[in-house]
């Protein structure tokens, strides 16, 4: 009989070949302590898993994933072991940078919840915009309706040219987050702002002083709080 929380095997009285049982515990234990996950945005099997390698499965999973939505996919010994998250169970994921709970039936990033579907969440989103004009909007590095925004960050990344400073904020108000801003590269700025609620959808703008955008790049990342409404 596995053991009640994690599954893991355990030795029956008398048992021969006890190391094999011991071995599978130990491989297990392996995938589930301080995991972290490739991706869960896979429904079906990576093609060429490395030894160890784990996966959240995606919402629609196929092939030798098929009805295994949201457990924890390991590649073990040339075959796939699936494990059943409980509550509590906390995960990495690799490419979002990003911590998941297993929480009322699945995995979610929010700070707080509710039983319904109430949640809490930090965001962090990032882009690297390439300057040309008078200004450039975000595509990625955008404000959420009901969102409280915190502060927006900026990095020169490439020289700037054309230009001789630049802000960053939103279609009305340029500056919100930085003025002036330096042009050369690595100069940087965290523009903090009092907690801030936006009513609709908001990319963040980058705008020139001085002279048009000839060339140039910056990096934004947009740190906040996004809220989401009971679903029952």
């Amino acid at each position: 009989m596995p053991t009640t929380n994690l599954g893991l095997p355990q030795l029956a009285a008398d048992q021969a070949q006890k190391h094999v049982t011991v071995n599978e515990g130990l491989a297990l234990l392996d995938a589930l302590v301080m995991p972290a996950v490739k991706t869960r945005s896979l429904s079906a099997p990576p093609a060429s898993p490395n030894e160890g390698e784990r996966w959240i499965i995606g919402a629609s999973p196929t092939g030798l994933w098929a009805s295994k939505a949201g457990q924890i996919a390991v590649w073990l010994s040339g075959a796939w072991t699936f494990l059943i998250p409980n509550a509590g169970w906390t995960i990495h994921v690799e490419d979002e940078r990003l911590t998941l709970t297993w929480s009322d039936g699945a995995w979610r990033d929010r700070i707080v919840g509710t039983p319904n579907g109430g949640a809490t969440r930090l965001v962090a989103l990032e882009q690297e915009l390439t300057l040309s004009g008078a200004y450039i909007d975000a595509t990625t590095v955008v404000i959420a309706d009901r969102m409280i925004v915190l502060a927006v960050a900026s990095r020169t990344t490439q020289a700037i040219t054309g230009a001789t400073s630049y802000s960053v904020g939103v279609a009305g108000n340029t500056s919100q987050f930085g003025g002036s801003l330096g042009i050369a590269l690595g100069s940087t700025n965290i523009g903090v702002i009092g907690p801030t609620a936006f009513y609709a959808d908001t990319p963040v703008r980058v705008t020139a002083a001085g002279g048009n955008f000839t060339g140039g790049k910056v990096r934004l990342v947009l740190y906040a709080l996004a809220f989401t409404a009971p679903n029952a």
